[in-house]
């Protein structure tokens, strides 16, 4: 998996390239992070990336040229196949907010370019001539698209085999597997008059799942009712939903 980010700040990317799991990713070849200075594709000595908005109004735009030349440079080396498959994302308060269905859809691609938004934001041709997707992470304005693209890269990059230890860890995990997963204790057993289940030390692995199960389903209940309406769910969990006080919507 290549993932391709265009930003006026590319030091900002050693964070996850550099550290951790996508870090350690990296090193093994797992994914790439090419952090590339957009500023590179300026015509002017200044390198300037930014302009003036026409008809007046606070804020600076940043300028289709270098833009477009920095994904044309990044999409060069790449098969045609291949090109025509890689998603060009642009981080932006006016984006889908990123969710697990386009995740989804950036890990099944070779790549993803992702450009990282700036000023007051970007040339109207960018959008319009360039991106295929306009992400955003949630509905609040940040200083710039670098920890917005840094957060897709994370989450794409752990449906990436072999990057997280265990694929059943990511297949389970809240969000991906439809619902909010069930808690989770370690040892010890007792902890400041706090106890774990005994369920969960019985050894009984068929009451396990069942007790896990049903804390994942009141826990959705509770805290993301809306997931309730996609999620997978037996007659078992609709019949437990329903005695929680669940009626088949949104609560």
């Amino acid at each position: 998996m290549r993932f391709h980010v265009l930003t006026l700040f590319p030091e900002a990317f050693r964070i996850i390239t550099e550290y951790s799991i996508i870090g350690r990713a990296v090193e093994r070849g797992l994914i790439s992070v090419e952090a590339t200075d957009i500023r590179q594709f300026t015509t002017d000595r200044h390198g300037t990336a930014d302009d003036y908005q026409f008809g007046g109004g606070p804020g600076m735009v940043m300028k289709p040229e270098p833009v477009f030349a920095a994904v044309d440079a990044a999409l060069a080396n790449i098969q045609t196949e291949e090109r025509e498959r890689t998603p060009i994302a642009l981080t932006s308060p006016q984006g889908h907010v990123l969710n697990q269905q386009l995740v989804d859809e950036f890990a099944a691609a070779p790549g993803v370019v992702i450009i990282c938004g700036h000023y007051a934001g970007v040339d109207e041709r960018i959008r319009t001539g360039l991106i295929t997707h306009e992400v955003s992470i949630g509905d609040y304005v940040l200083t710039g698209g670098e920890l917005a693209a840094m957060v897709i890269i994370d989450a794409v990059s752990r449906f990436v085999p072999d990057v997280v230890g265990s694929e059943e860890n990511v297949r389970d995990d809240s969000i991906t597997s439809g619902l909010l997963q069930h808690p989770l204790y370690t040892r010890p057993a007792a902890f400041r008059g706090m106890a774990a289940p005994e369920v969960l030390r019985s050894g009984n692995h068929a009451e396990i799942e069942r007790w896990r199960r049903r804390q994942s389903l009141e826990r959705t209940l509770k805290l993301r009712p809306d997931l309730l309406a996609t999620a997978a769910l037996t007659n078992s969990d609709r019949a437990y939903l329903a005695s929680l006080g669940w009626d088949g919507g949104d609560v």
